[in-house]
């Protein structure tokens, strides 16, 4: 009785293990491929320090996230952390670096230590928007980015627009003598720390995400950024000046960490490389359309726009020469690539 029993057992088992087999077999392996690719996958950390309205995070969530997952088949996940999530520019930059955040979009905070990074700093250089575009998605940013990559030892995917900057402030600036005294933030940027004092204000350098508490407690008097910036970070709220000197374009990178990428396949570095440029075309049309609508709402606000006087721009100009002068005797190619760059407008 008891082999009889035990029989029936065994086969209740094997008839119940052969169902359960014959089901999984019956969805054509997908449960099982579904399984492996969900296995597999990785989850790409992305950090900006924009707000999630931003032109570059619209770009970023609408066209490389989409992109990279869907072309990857799941394989490649990618989160993004905005608005300073993982920490300031300077922050996510090293942590790119060293690896323990996968990717970042950052502007020209290392111009101090790549020295071709330098030119997204360098002030009145670019005509518009057209301009800029032209020489960093051509020729001349492949040489930034090569020299990038080879020193702080990551991968250049794409340029992105940050935009013309701008100086907000709580009283007009018409003419020089109003930066007299001004307290004046910019980035801690030795590039933009010596452009603010040539222009006569006190610069007090700071993070981003720093900014707005000092505004709204009056440590300081203005800042510059592009006027999506302004929008993005609600400086409208303390500011009510805007002057459109558009003394800098500032670029931004989308870079990866060596240890990201050599940890991809060469099918899946195509793919990020492919995505990240979809997603730069995109965000560039997107920052030229945001530029009138951006506008328009920080009128809206409150704010006043003052465009420099032809006078008013000779003079800002002529005030930063010495930047240029000690420009090109540090670095024997600055001339020639200024000249270069100029022709692009051409």
């Amino acid at each position: 009785m008891k082999s009889k029993k035990l029989v029936h057992v065994l086969s209740g088992v094997f008839l119940t293990t052969s169902v359960f087999l014959a089901g999984c077999s019956g969805d054509s392996g997908q449960s099982s491929k579904a399984a492996d690719q969900k296995e597999s996958s990785h989850t790409i950390k992305l950090a900006t320090v924009f707000g999630t309205d931003h032109p570059l995070n619209v770009a970023l969530e609408e066209k490389f996230k989409t992109i990279v997952e869907e072309k990857s088949d799941g394989q490649l996940k990618v989160q993004i952390y905005d608005n300073n999530k993982l920490g300031g520019e300077k922050e996510i930059y090293d942590g790119v670096r060293n690896g323990t955040i996968e990717m970042a979009v950052v502007s020209t905070i290392m111009s101090n230590e790549i020295e071709k990074m330098a030119i997204g700093d360098w002030p009145f250089l670019f005509e518009d928007v057209d301009h800029a575009k032209k020489v960093f998605t051509g020729p001349i940013g492949e040489e930034i980015a090569a020299d990038f990559e080879e020193k702080a030892n990551v991968q250049v995917l794409a340029w992105h627009a940050n935009g013309f900057r701008s100086f907000s402030s709580n009283k007009p600036l018409k003419s020089m003598k109003d930066f007299d005294g001004m307290r004046l933030r910019m980035p801690n940027n030795p590039n933009y720390i010596q452009l603010g004092e040539l222009l006569g204000a006190s610069v007090n350098p700071m993070p981003l995400p720093e900014v707005f508490t000092a505004l709204e407690q009056k440590v300081v008097d203005g800042q510059d950024n592009p006027i999506a910036a302004v929008r993005a970070n609600a400086f409208y709220e303390v500011q009510s000046n805007i002057l459109e000197s558009k003394h800098i374009f500032s670029p931004l990178e989308q870079i990866v960490s060596e240890k990201l990428w050599s940890s991809l396949t060469p099918e899946q570095q195509k793919i990020m490389e492919e995505a990240a440029v979809e997603a730069s075309e995109y965000q560039w049309k997107l920052y030229s359309d945001s530029l009138e609508s951006d506008k328009k709402f920080l009128e809206e606000e409150g704010m006043t726009f003052t465009v420099p006087s032809e006078e008013f721009r000779n003079d800002m100009e002529q005030a930063v020469k010495p930047m240029y002068d000690d420009i090109y005797s540090k670095y024997p190619w600055a001339e020639e690539m200024v000249e270069n760059i100029k022709k692009e407008a051409e």
